[in-house]
């Protein structure tokens, strides 16, 4: 067992059994690590705190039993201090420490557990076809994609749902647009490239002809959008097939976009609104005939009384308008029902911005009143803003949001111009891979580092900084141990580990840390956790680096061990920065 934790929790749940009685022996412990300020112990029990109502005994009398059964002679613990009211500060002995390291050096898996298997849906990125990803999707997409590969890595079936804006009245003029300007032509192939040109082109048209009167002259194009948006939804095959060849043309564009940003996402993915186009009639019916909506002003509607708006009335669910159409609540009923029903999903993560919760809830709550969410727990990954070094969101001068890829090429821009500068001896080739590398990181580290609900600032220089807590450090961390041990004779670094200095031990205890924060990830959904546990380690090899010689130590034995530790370390972080994400270069 290489997780201190677990092995921590085991035996002090085994020393309750032993002290109270075998009743006691699922209770949890409380295992966390201790705080350095107030002890040198390594983890801190809170079981007394926690028990002393339930047994009967002061905490501190429940603390001394619990300390009497482990004793001195234990083959887990070193010591078992009392403090305060009852906590246990417990230190680890030094040789399981190095015995846990070793045996996590030889796992493949390097500690990361098993958990009990679930099926998690994960829908990210959800931006609309035809155009242009800009900075609000960005979050999203980073963000569902770590969790994605996190919870892959713990052994979860994870489906990937890229919920595609495919659908609706915007297709109508987009159609129209595309037979005006001709299929093939100069013009349509932005939708490839730019289609954010393609599509304000379209709108420039739809709004000026709806303006202009009488219609039926310059009115004509948004006549005929309207009319397309029918005969689109009615199943008419020219409209789906001018459908189709939008959409296609729009999957070049998101595929390069995720290519260059290392996102798993492929066509496979995309469950598009368009999808559940066949379902809206009978999910409006059902749920109607079961009570939960009701015709209101023509339109119909669910009202929920935990749902209450400012005029102290519930707050209007609208799943088919009063001209008969469908809208984002429509389709994301059919949505959780299919993720619920079909795909028997243990959890649902909607990895969308923040200020959709609302939207999400009410949503659930009805798809759960109509017998829709079976076993399923739907999850909003609230996402929060990406903004400038001004704390305002990031903009145009014309009030757009910036494109996604303008700060893509710009951090690579960026990146190639410190490498360039930083590695003057590599071809062109590897300094433009390595810059790639850096500036897709530093992108990606500077989301993943902060708790996903809240913002952060788009600031270049602070994010490629090789100091501090940035991707580039990390990177270089790992670039820099590989450098050790390239230069080493030794054809494996298998170990035995052995610890005999302080900071060799703390760098142990740091690496066994690894599997419980990946499963905290799991389970917490913040990967924020996982960036500043990676961050902490490459802080912790640095000092163990800096007291501990690794090439230039005397005793054989004690440099293979510290040859194995760094292989140990660069395994952990590169598998770490490759859940969220991050290539790690092999030089920097």
């Amino acid at each position: 067992m290489t997780d201190p934790t677990l092995a921590l929790t085991t035996r002090v749940q085994q020393a309750l059994a032993e002290a109270f009685g075998p009743q006691w022996r699922e209770v949890d412990p409380v295992i966390r690590p201790a705080n350095k300020r107030q002890t040198d112990a390594d983890f801190q029990a809170n079981a007394a705190m926690a028990l002393a109502k339930r047994v009967g005994k002061p905490p501190r009398e429940i603390a001394q039993a619990i300390a009497d059964q482990i004793g001195a002679d234990d083959g887990l613990i070193a010591s078992v201090e009392i403090a305060g009211p009852g906590f246990l500060n417990l230190t680890l002995r030094t040789d399981w420490l190095a015995a846990a390291a070793t045996h996590q050096l030889a796992d493949d898996r390097l500690g990361i557990p098993t958990p009990e298997h679930e099926t998690v849906v994960v829908d990210y990125s959800s931006v609309n076809a035809a155009k242009e990803m800009h900075v609000a999707h960005l979050r999203s997409a980073v963000v569902g994609d770590s969790l994605v590969r996190t919870l892959e890595a713990l052994g979860h079936d994870v489906i990937r749902q890229n919920h595609l804006g495919d659908w609706g009245t915007a297709f109508g003029m987009l159609i129209e647009h595309l037979l005006e300007v001709g299929e093939g032509s100069d013009e349509a192939k932005l939708l490839e490239s730019d289609p954010n040109a393609f599509y304000r082109a379209a709108r420039a048209k739809f709004d000026s002809s709806d303006k202009a009167e009488p219609a039926g002259s310059a009115g004509d194009f948004a006549v005929r959008a309207r009319q397309r948006v029918a005969t689109l939804q009615s199943g008419d095959p020219d409209s789906l097939r001018l459908w189709s060849e939008i959409m296609d043309l729009s999957k070049v564009y998101l595929n390069k976009v995720y290519t260059e940003l290392g996102v798993l996402l492929t066509d496979d993915d995309i469950r598009g609104e368009s999808s559940y186009n066949d379902e809206l009639a009978e999910v409006c019916d059902t749920l109607e005939a079961q009570g939960i909506a009701v015709v209101s002003a023509g339109a119909l509607c669910i009202f929920q009384d935990e749902f209450i708006g400012r005029d102290d009335k519930p707050v209007p669910l609208i799943i088919r308008k009063s001209d008969g159409g469908y809208g984002y609540a429509t389709t994301d009923l059919a949505t959780i029902r299919h993720r619920s029903l079909d795909l028997h999903a243990d959890r649902a993560l909607y990895v969308v911005g923040a200020p959709q919760n609302l939207h999400f809830r009410m949503v659930w709550s009805a798809a759960d009143k109509a017998g829709w969410v079976k076993g399923t727990e739907p999850i909003h990954v609230q996402i929060g803003n990406v903004v400038g070094t001004d704390g305002k969101i990031l903009r145009t001068r014309s009030g757009d949001l910036i494109a996604l890829q303008f700060l893509v090429d710009s951090a690579l821009e960026r990146a190639a111009q410190v490498v360039a500068e930083s590695r003057p001896d590599l071809s062109d080739e590897e300094r433009a891979t390595i810059a790639h590398q850096v500036g897709i990181g530093s992108i990606k580290y500077a989301d993943l580092s902060v708790s996903h609900d809240s913002g952060y600032t788009f600031d270049l220089d602070r994010m490629l900084a090789l100091q501090g807590n940035t991707g580039p450090y990390l990177q270089y961390a790992t670039a820099r141990i590989r450098s050790i041990l390239s230069r080493a004779d030794a054809v494996a670094f298998d170990g035995p580990i052995v610890l005999s200095e302080p900071d060799e031990r703390a760098l142990a205890l740091r690496l066994s840390d690894f599997g419980p924060v990946v499963a905290d990830v799991g389970e917490s959904l913040e990967p924020h956790r996982l960036a500043a546990y990676l961050y902490e380690l490459a802080s912790t090899f640095t000092a163990f680096y800096e007291h501990c010689p690794v090439l230039k130590a005397e005793d054989p034995a004690i440099r293979d061990s510290r040859l194995a530790l760094c292989a140990l370390t660069r395994k952990v972080l590169v598998k770490g920065l490759d859940l969220l994400g991050i290539q790690a270069p092999d030089q920097m």
